[in-house]
């Protein structure tokens, strides 16, 4: 039986005060079993990358509680969360944040140096290969493509074996074939490791990948959909982007 990797409980995040004040989140509450791929969707302003950052303890929720592999984040002092973040938590983004004075195998590696870990070359080189990339490690992001330069900040966050992996928006930036072969990569480390995949996304197909997508409305849970196919979601993100405010 999946325990929870993340639990969020009654979770609201506000920002501002007084007249100008705007809820992002507003009493969301969502368990995500371990070994598992979960896609995040809804329209634009609904809280989706509020969602995930507190779900990954980039931010802190104005009320309730995220737990996180059976710690409770909102419960950390900042040192203690950093260190949580560094050591258990991988992160995929749109852009790819990769340095370019550094090699492939330099920019895997960092997060271990900035955790003053000195990093195996075997694990450096393990983790290439897992993303097809073991012929480029001496490659700087100038001499990548794309898909090869995400591919590169997935290896990064994969390099501490993380319980979790968030990704908001990670194919957004790339074409359609290499979103794919990024989103293959995604699911094959959900299947063959059991590893713990959230992403945002807007693409249906994207989310097809996932096997439970949950739709945000004005910082709320609206519903989800499990095992569905891209047009089922797609169906689904027009309804919800036609209903009335």
């Amino acid at each position: 039986m999946n325990e929870d990797a993340i639990r969020l409980h009654s979770v609201s995040r506000r920002y501002g005060a007084g007249d100008s004040e705007v809820t992002a989140l507003d009493q969301v509450s969502l368990a995500v079993p371990q070994g598992t791929f979960t896609a995040v969707m809804g329209p634009s302003g609904s809280g989706k990358s509020t969602l995930l950052q507190c779900a990954a303890g980039l931010d802190r929720p104005t009320s309730g509680s995220v737990v996180v592999g059976g710690t409770d984040l909102t419960r950390l002092s900042e040192t203690r969360l950093t260190l949580l973040r560094r050591e258990r938590i991988g992160f995929v983004f749109q852009s790819f944040n990769l340095l370019p004075s550094l090699t492939a195998e330099q920019n895997v590696a960092l997060p271990l140096r900035l955790a003053r870990r000195r990093p195996s070359r075997a694990r450096v080189r393990e983790v290439l290969e897992q993303v097809g990339l073991g012929d480029r490690a001496r490659h700087r992001p100038t001499e990548l493509s794309g898909g090869q330069q995400q591919r590169v900040a997935l290896a990064r966050a994969l390099i501490t074996r993380p319980e979790v992996l968030f990704g908001d928006e990670p194919t957004g930036a790339l074409d359609t074939h290499t979103g794919r072969e990024v989103l293959n990569l995604l699911r094959a480390m959900v299947d063959a490791e059991g590893r713990t995949v959230v992403m945002v996304t807007h693409d249906p197909v994207a989310a097809s990948y996932a096997d439970r997508v949950v739709f945000l409305v004005d910082g709320r849970i609206e519903s989800d959909l499990a095992g569905a196919r891209a047009d089922d979601i797609a169906t689904r993100m027009t309804k919800l982007e036609a209903a009335p405010c």
